[in-house]
C-alpha cells in the first residue's frame, strides 16, 4: 500500500531477492552451510575458552563477546532469510520485524564497541606490557564489555523506539530483512526526528570507533618505529593485523550499506552488502583470531591432536 491510509494490520511483507527457481535451493544450501560454519566455529571458540583454564584471561573474554554477538546477530537474520528464499510468501509480523531490527542494529553497534575495547587491549599489551596485568584485569574487561553492551542496547532502543511510535501507511519492507531505515519508510508521517537521531547514532558510533582504533594503532606504530625492536614489531604485527583486517571489513561493509540506503536505484546491491556485513565477520572472526592468537592457536592444535591420537 503506497497511499496515505494507515495500515492497521500486523503483517508485513518482505521484498527479499527476486531469485530464479533454479537458484533457490543452491542459494538456500549455501547460506545453510555458511550458517552452520559460523555456529560451529564460534561455539567451538567459546567452548575452548570456557573449558581451558589457561585461556581464562582478559583478552579471551573479548573473543567470547565477539562470538556471542556474531551468533546472536546471524541467528536473528539467516534462518528467516533462508526460509524466505525458498518460499513464495515472505511475511512477518510487525512485532517480529521490530525485534529483528533491534537485534540487527545491536549486533552492529556492539561489534564496533567490542573492537574498540580490543584495540585498547592491544595498545596496552604492546606499548605498556609491564602495566598490562594491572590495567587490563578480568574485572576491568568484564566492566568494559558490560558497558559496551549496555550502551549499544540503550542507543538502539532509542533508535527503534522513535520508529515504533510512527503509524504505517505501507506494508512492504524494501529489504531482505528488517532494519530501522526499512521500518520507518513504512510510515507517511514526518520522519525528520528519525533521520536526525539516526545520523547522530551513526556519526557517534563511527567517529568513536574510527577515532579510537586510529589513535591506538597510530600510537602502536609510533612506538614500534621509535624502539625499532624486532620482537616488538613481530608481536605487534601478529596481534594487530588480524584485528585491523576484520575491523576494516566490518567498517567498510557497514558504511557501504548505509550509503546504499540513500540510493534506491541499487536495491539488490544494498541487500547483499547488508547480509555480508553480518555473515563475513562472523565467519572470519574465529578463524583469523584462532590462527593469529598464539595461545588460542596452540590450544586448538593441542585439542585436535588429542582427539585424533589413538589412546
Amino acid at each position: 500500500m503506497e497511499n496515505n491510509m494507515t495500515v492497521s494490520g500486523g503483517i508485513i511483507e518482505i521484498q527479499g531477492f527476486d531469485i530464479s527457481p533454479e537458484f533457490m535451493y543452491p542459494l538456500f544450501f549455501l547460506l545453510l552451510f555458511v550458517y552452520f560454519c559460523l555456529l560451529f566455529s564460534n561455539f567451538g571458540v567459546l567452548l575452548l575458552i570456557i573449558t581451558e583454564k589457561s585461556l581464562h584471561q582478559p583478552m579471551y573474554i573479548l573473543f567470547c563477546n565477539l562470538s556471542v554477538n556474531d551468533v546472536i546477530g546471524n541467528t536473528v537474520l539467516l534462518p528467516q532469510l533462508m526460509a524466505h528464499i525458498v518460499s513464495t510468501e515472505r511475511f512477518i509480523t510487525y512485532s517480529q520485524c521490530v525485534v529483528q531490527a533491534f537485534y540487527s542494529h545491536t549486533f552492529g553497534s556492539a561489534s564496533h564497541m567490542i573492537l574498540i575495547i580490543m584495540a585498547i587491549d592491544r595498545y596496552v599489551a604492546i606499548c605498556h606490557p609491564l602495566k598490562y596485568s594491572s590495567v587490563m584485569t578480568t574485572k576491568t574487561v568484564i566492566g568494559l564489555s558490560a558497558g559496551a553492551w549496555g550502551l549499544s542496547v540503550l542507543l538502539v532502543s532509542v533508535l527503534i523506539g522513535l520508529t515504533v511510535r510512527l503509524s504505517r501507511c505501507r506494508s512492504v519492507i524494501l529489504n531482505a530483512y528488517c532494519d530501522n531505515a526499512s521500518l520507518f519508510k513504512l510510515s507517511c508521517e514526518d520522519v525528520s526526528i528519525n533521520n536526525i537521531y539516526g545520523l547522530f547514532f551513526t556519526v557517534l558510533l563511527f567517529s568513536c570507533s574510527m577515532g579510537s582504533v586510529g589513535v591506538t594503532y597510530f600510537r602502536i606504530a609510533l612506538i614500534c618505529w621509535i624502539k625499532k625492536n624486532r620482537e616488538l614489531n613481530n608481536k605487534a604485527l601478529q596481534t594487530c593485523a588480524s584485528h585491523l583486517v576484520l575491523y576494516l571489513i566490518m567498517l567498510w561493509s557497514g558504511i557501504f550499506t548505509i550509503i546504499l540506503h540513500r540510493f534506491p536505484d541499487y536495491p539488490d546491491l544494498r541487500k547483499i552488502a547488508s547480509i555480508l556485513f553480518h555473515v563475513v565477520p562472523a565467519n572470519l572472526n574465529p578463524v583469523i583470531y584462532g590462527m593469529q592468537t598464539k595461545s588460542l592457536h596452540n590450544r586448538i592444535i593441542h585439542v585436535l591432536r588429542r582427539k585424533v591420537t589413538p589412546t
